[in-house]
């Protein structure tokens, strides 16, 4: 895992959820923004899974569990699709904050994920 890439990934994800939130809550149904932000979110968590299967060779490895990690990285990378699904098929307010809380439960899994290739000690 690269560090620096990790902490705009969860900037991204927090202003992402936090503007879907926002405008979920003011009674606006999905707009593009809201979902090519969510979508940015996804395509930041492709990167990471990219980034995250060539960093053993080069000898940056988890502090951690590294099945825990990995449990973390694939159920957040599924997250963003479903909640995009979710906009897309239901068009209300609600779909909103869906893709809003969404972000913010993935910036959340990012951030345990960094603790546990960073800090953790298996």
């Amino acid at each position: 895992m690269i560090e620096w890439f990790t902490y705009a990934q969860i900037a991204v994800a927090l202003v992402a959820g936090l503007l879907a939130l926002a405008l979920g809550l003011a009674g606006r149904p999905p707009a593009d923004l809201t979902m090519g932000a969510t979508a940015l979110v996804g395509l930041l968590l492709i990167v990471q899974v990219v980034i995250s299967l060539l960093a053993p060779a080069f000898g940056n490895t988890a502090s951690g569990s590294t099945l825990e990690f990995w449990v973390y990285l694939v159920t957040a990378a599924l997250i963003p699709p479903l909640a995009i699904v979710w906009g897309l098929v239901d068009r209300t307010r609600w779909s909103t904050a869906v893709l809003g809380v969404a972000c913010l439960a993935v910036a959340v899994m990012v951030y345990r994920m960094y603790q546990i290739w960073f800090v953790q000690v298996a």
